[in-house]
């Protein structure tokens, strides 16, 4: 559902008002038939002979992604990655705002980032509980990830974006948790290159 709404927001942009799941198909490189299965998992969308109304869908998907609601973040590693994400300019656009950010280095503690303040990391649970945090997004080292995490469960946040090197789950304190590997994605990227030619026939 991201990647429909992503193409979805683009289309709509581009001044598209309908399409049919044959053109949305060749956007997305997926078939028609995978578009329609995905979609009537949610009770389908559209109608037969005419398509899909691209902000209606849109609207919907956005509904199913809860992206209808207003998230406040915080963000843990305010190094390159950490900066990175408060400098990102499409989280407001779609409802997400950077809060603040924390790190253990003096340096970066009491400056800003995207006029965003770094606070030393001793404050942030009293932080989350005085701004009700929904989301925290870890870029931390690995060693520290996981404390960081049972810490942000433990503040009251219920989801958590990890970008440290290492899979962190807290089934035990019903927290929502995405681990994002960036090496992951440029290993399947080596994968493709060293493929065999002749399997891709």
């Amino acid at each position: 559902m991201p990647r429909y709404y992503r193409y979805l927001v683009d289309l709509e942009k581009n001044g598209v008002e309908r399409i049919s799941s044959e053109k949305l198909g060749r956007y997305t490189g997926l078939t028609a038939s995978q578009i329609r299965q995905d979609f009537n998992c949610f009770g389908g969308f559209g109608q037969q002979g005419y398509g899909y109304n691209v902000t209606d869908l849109k609207n919907t998907i956005a509904g199913i992604l809860g992206l209808h609601k207003h998230y406040q973040v915080i963000i843990v590693g305010a190094g390159n990655v950490g900066q990175a994400l408060a400098n990102y300019t499409n989280f407001k656009d779609e409802g997400f705002t950077v809060a603040a950010l924390f790190d253990t280095q003096s340096p970066p503690v009491g400056t800003f980032v995207n006029g965003v303040l770094v606070w030393p990391v001793e404050k942030m649970e009293a932080f989350v509980r005085e701004h009700q945090v929904d989301i925290g997004i870890i870029t931390t080292p690995q060693s520290v990830a996981r404390k960081i995490a049972e810490r942000m469960a433990e503040a009251g946040i219920k989801g958590i974006w990890n970008f440290a090197p290492v899979d962190v789950s807290l089934p035990e304190q019903d927290v929502c948790v995405e681990n994002l590997h960036l090496s992951d994605s440029l290993l399947t990227l080596t994968y493709h290159l060293n493929e065999d030619p002749a399997k891709k026939e």
